[in-house]
C-alpha cells in the first residue's frame, strides 16, 4: 500500500485541493483509493459530501493517523491520501511518518518557501522522501514559465529541495470542479487543469515505484517531459 501524505505549515498552500485531485484521477484510473482528512478545518470533508458516489471513501483522522492507515491496509486499499492541517502538530507529524512519500504544495513566492523548510526538516528527521509541488502558480506563455516560479525554483535548488519540474497553475477549474463535488478532469476531460493533474500523478506513481526500488529515501517528481 501507498501512502501520500500532503503536507505544509503555510495555510492556503493548496494542500486540500491538490489532495482531492489527485485521489479522485488516481481512483478513475482503477486503483483503489482513501482519503484520510487530517485537518480539522474538514475542507477535503466538505468536498467529499459533495460527491454523489461517495468515492474515493473518505476516514477522519479523529482516531489517530496510524490507526486509519492500519485500517486501510486490512481493508486492501492500493492508495491512502492524507490531508493535513498548516501546522507540524503531533497529528501531521503522524502522517509524515506515516507515508511514502510526502507531497510539500507551495505558491511561488518568499512566504510559501519559507514554510517549506519546516516541513522538509520533518520529513528528513523522519527519513522520508518528499518533493515540493509548485501549486497556484501563474500560466505558462509560450511555455516559459513566470519568473517567480524560475526564481521559487531556483531558492529550492540551493537548498537542494526536490521539486517536480512540473507545475500546477492557477485555474479556475480546480475550484469550481471542488465546489461541484468533482474534479477538473471529470468535468472536463480535455482541460489543462487534468492534463497538469495527470502529470502530476504520473510523476507520484514513478517516484512511489523508485522508492520502493531502491528501498531508501531518494530524491522523487522528475517528470519525463519537462
Amino acid at each position: 500500500m501507498n501512502v501520500i501524505t500532503l503536507a505544509s505549515r503555510k495555510g492556503g498552500a493548496g494542500k486540500s485541493t491538490l489532495t482531492a485531485h489527485l485521489a479522485a484521477f488516481a481512483q478513475r484510473q482503477g486503483h483503489r483509493c482513501l482519503l484520510v482528512d487530517a485537518d480539522p478545518q474538514g475542507s477535503l470533508a466538505l468536498w467529499h459530501a459533495r460527491r454523489p458516489d461517495g468515492q474515493p471513501a473518505l476516514e477522519s483522522a479523529a482516531r489517530g493517523v496510524d490507526r486509519a492507515v492500519a485500517q486501510a491496509m486490512v481493508e486492501g486499499y492500493g492508495w491512502v491520501f492524507i490531508d493535513t492541517s498548516p501546522t507540524m502538530w503531533v497529528v501531521v507529524q503522524e502522517a509524515i511518518r506515516a507515508a511514502t512519500l510526502v507531497l510539500i504544495p507551495a505558491r511561488p513566492g518568499f512566504f510559501d518557501l519559507a514554510a517549506v523548510r519546516e516541513t522538509v526538516s520533518v520529513a528528513r528527521k523522519h527519513g522520508k522522501p518528499y518533493a515540493v509541488v509548485i501549486n497556484a502558480a501563474p500560466v505558462k506563455r509560450d511555455e516559459k514559465e513566470a519568473p517567480a516560479v524560475a526564481l521559487s525554483r531556483a531558492e529550492l535548488d540551493r537548498l537542494a529541495i526536490p521539486v517536480w519540474s512540473g507545475q500546477i497553475s492557477h485555474r479556475a477549474a480546480y475550484l469550481t470542479s471542488l465546489a461541484a463535488g468533482a474534479s477538473a478532469g471529470e468535468l472536463a476531460p480535455d482541460s489543462l487543469a487534468r492534463h497538469e493533474i495527470a502529470r502530476l500523478w504520473s510523476a507520484v506513481e514513478r517516484s512511489v515505484e523508485a522508492i520502493h526500488g531502491a528501498h531508501a529515501p531518494v530524491s522523487p517528481m522528475h517528470d519525463r517531459a519537462a
